[in-house]
């Protein structure tokens, strides 16, 4: 609840110690613009305290700074203080000399006593950032996967981090704590989160996962409590998690690499899962990753995870980056449009569905593996809800389903919707209204997707999802005229049915007659709904339709692009008099439309291969796995030359550089200083040259790739694996190039 009324969160992990400071408010813009609400992020210790008594909270270590910048733009914090957090870190965020000191994660005295002076010092940075102080802090997650049992651990212990914690004056509204893989819940004091994730790194098989249950509507929050017949393997868990909201805090924005297992996540793979909580319950919905990062550089050591550290995986030395819907150097993806689509419907209608109940079908599917029984679930309050329905699987295609059609037994009596069989197609995942009030009117039912609402002048967006024409039905009580003058209406029972509806930015369905009950429905097609934006500047909301990337910072609309020609944007309502920078480029429907003028630039990065590859480094195997070649390994590696000419132009924000290439690790270095790496998974690898230190990137830089064994012992996407003769290896650059990152800003002036 805020303010007296149902809230649905929407958090983003984004961890400010993994980027660079002076770009955190250009990334909490841009996370706001993409509709979240309240960022999480882990302080880890290490990162604070490598060297013992040492805290360092300067540059991007500077937590307080963090906060302050989210406060100013009126964003929520909700801090993940351990001190066990993992995030793919050394130790799990623990230093090297706490190990060497004591027994951790049990309430043994000594552990406890640097506990609390770590606590005491993340107090101290956050002192009046807190909610009861007026600031954004409003929950405190503690320790993270904790299942350990016995005395001085388990619930007890969980209490005791709590206990510390307020005594270090992190006195929040709430704290939780994960609550999965057989976690430990105490019966008060927390609430437990949960998480799902398309695929996993951490797994140890070679091959194909089976089919992923979190793209099926289920009661059961744990992903690792569910059987192949979709029944619960430790019922007992869910009658304790029963008890509380559903809230998330780590559903996959994406997934890291690890050495031995590199799954490729795709946009619909998180977006589907989404909707899939959705329907399922879900009352607050949490992101790890939503942002990428970079792991700094260590005083004493590298700071990831690996099993030379002890630990169960290899990731990379610095790359963090996640395939998060904005990645480790602010790089938009396609998951980032998805997933915002989701979150304007839930920033303009969460509070409705929060308040709803979740319904399950008598028939459901029947195994993991069932690909006949279509995936559907309701959310309802009465009569009032939303219809969610998925047909998609990541990794194993499902069939479209024909004649399809939801039965409803509402309070108010039977309803099916729609009231004639369409066909679902492979690979869609929607959600219908039902029983809405747009103005004065009731909308019965809608096969288009709800998107968001502008109250002036009133207009409901919604979308036609691809495959899946859009219909209306409409309540006719009360006489309130029903106009579609591009669409047919069929009328019949007392209701109005609109269909013939050609998706676009025009004005599809026009309701009532006088002020208060006129409203305006506009159907977009999935392409523009992914390109949709609601955001406040010039004084009032607007909708924005626009390809770039967007985000407002004083005032101002910042578009992002790599294509000059998508730095426009349609505006409504449209500003009362002309844009600077901008040229008039018309109307589509009711967006008016500008254009910036930007010339392109056009830059060629010189490389020049210099050695190698020496021979393959020896193949080592940790205890279940293959293990990382270490760093000896990089001395005879294939090494190109590479070098970018300086950007002289107030219109390029950053310079990205592209490189396409083929081999088992790659590794950037500038002055002999790595930079960022990356594990071959068949993508593009992506890095900003503008992150890289001034100083350091006038010289030339340096790319070293190790080579990828036809044998490697290393799991890849279907399709991915270079096709190597037996016996050999690969190590090569297809191509290497520049993208300037194209900066615009337009001011609607305040009318």
């Amino acid at each position: 609840m805020r303010d007296g009324k149902p809230w649905f969160p929407i958090v983003g992990e984004f961890h400010y110690s993994r980027y660079p400071a002076d770009k955190w408010e250009q990334e909490i813009l841009k996370m706001k613009a993409g509709g979240i609400q309240v960022l999480s992020t882990y302080v880890f210790w290490i990162h604070h305290e490598e060297i013992e008594g040492q805290f360092d909270w300067s540059a991007q270590r500077d937590l307080r700074r963090f906060v302050q910048l989210a406060s100013r733009h009126g964003m929520y914090v909700w801090i993940r203080i351990g001190p066990w957090a993992h995030g793919e870190a050394r130790n799990g965020g623990l230093p090297d000399w706490l190990l060497e000191k004591t027994a951790t994660r049990e309430n043994n005295p000594v552990y406890l006593g640097y506990v609390a002076r770590f606590f005491g010092e993340i107090g101290k940075q956050v002192k009046g950032l807190l909610w009861k102080d007026g600031g954004p802090i409003i929950g405190i997650q503690l320790e993270n996967e904790y299942s350990a049992r016995g005395p001085g651990k388990g619930a007890e212990h969980i209490l005791r981090l709590r206990e510390l914690a307020r005594d270090a004056g992190l006195d929040v509204p709430f704290y939780t704590v994960t609550g999965w893989d057989r976690a430990v819940i105490p019966s008060q004091g927390v609430l437990p989160v949960f998480s799902g994730y398309a695929d996993g790194f951490w797994w140890r098989t070679l091959g194909e996962l089976p089919p992923n249950p979190n793209y099926f509507f289920t009661k059961i929050r744990c992903q690792e409590n569910v059987r192949e017949d979709l029944t619960s393997l430790h019922p007992e868990i869910d009658n304790l998690v029963s008890k509380y909201p559903y809230l998330t805090a780590e559903m996959g924005g994406g997934m890291e690499l690890a050495y031995h297992r590199r799954p490729l996540v795709t946009a619909d793979d998180t977006a589907a899962m989404e909707l899939v909580k959705l329907g399922s319950g879900v009352t607050m919905y949490g992101y790890y990753m939503f942002h990428g990062g970079t792991n700094p550089d260590g005083k004493r050591t590298t700071l990831e995870e690996s099993q030379a550290s002890g630990y169960p995986n290899d990731v990379p030395v610095k790359s963090y980056d996640f395939q998060a819907p904005l990645g480790e150097f602010g790089q938009g993806r396609p998951s980032f449009a998805l997933l915002k689509m989701l979150h304007l419907f839930l920033n303009d209608f969460g509070s409705e569905l929060a308040a709803t109940t979740p319904f399950f079908p008598a028939q459901r599917p029947a195994s993991l593996h069932d690909v006949s029984m279509p995936r559907v679930a309701a959310r309802f309050d009465g009569d009032h809800g939303f219809v969610f329905i998925n047909n998609y699987q990541r990794n194993y295609p499902l069939p479209e389903h024909r004649n399809f059609q939801v039965r409803l037994d509402l309070p108010s009596g039977e309803i099916a919707i729609p009231r004639r069989p369409l066909t679902i197609p492979r690979g869609s995942y929607t959600f219908w209204p039902v029983n809405l009030r747009l103005g004065g009117t009731r909308l019965r039912y809608a096969t288009a997707q709800l998107l968001c609402k502008l109250d002036r002048p009133t207009t409901y967006v919604f979308f036609a999802p691809r495959g899946i024409p859009a219909e209306f039905a409409f309540e006719e009580s009360g006489g309130a005229p029903i106009r579609a003058s591009n669409a047919h209406i069929e009328r019949a029972g007392g209701m109005a049915y609109v269909g013939g509806i050609r998706p676009g930015a025009q004005v599809a369905v026009e309701l009532g007659r006088f002020e208060h009950d006129r409203a305006n429905i506009v159907v977009l097609s999935q392409d523009q709904a992914e390109h949709l934006w609601k955001l406040r500047f010039g004084g009032k909301e607007r909708l924005v339709l626009s390809p770039a990337q967007l985000y407002v910072e004083g005032g101002d609309l910042v578009l992002l692009a790599s294509d000059p020609a998508e730095l426009g944007a349609g505006l409504y309502p449209a500003p009362e008099r002309s844009v600077a920078e901008f040229r008039d480029a018309g109307v589509e429907g009711i967006f008016h439309m500008y254009q910036a003028r930007v010339q392109p630039v056009s830059l060629t990065a010189n490389v020049e291969k210099q050695s190698g590859p020496g021979p393959d480094p020896p193949r080592k195997l940790g205890k279940e796995i293959a293990l990382m070649p270490d760093e000896s390994a990089f001395d005879s590696a294939a090494t190109w030359r590479v070098e970018a000419p300086a950007v002289e132009s107030n219109i390029v924000s950053d310079l990205l550089m592209r490189i396409r290439y083929r081999g088992d690790i790659a590794r950037l270095y500038a002055r002999g200083k790595l930079v960022t790496d990356n594990f071959y998974y068949g993508q593009n690898w992506t890095v900003s040259l503008g992150r890289i230190s001034p100083d350091l990137v006038r010289g030339p830089l340096e790319l070293r790739i190790l080579p990828l064994r036809a044998d490697e012992p290393v799991y890849f996407p279907p399709a991915v694996r270079p096709a190597i003769p037996p016996g050999e290896s690969i190590a090569e650059v297809g191509d290497i190039s520049l993208v300037p990152i194209y900066r615009a800003s337009l001011r609607a002036g305040s009318q």
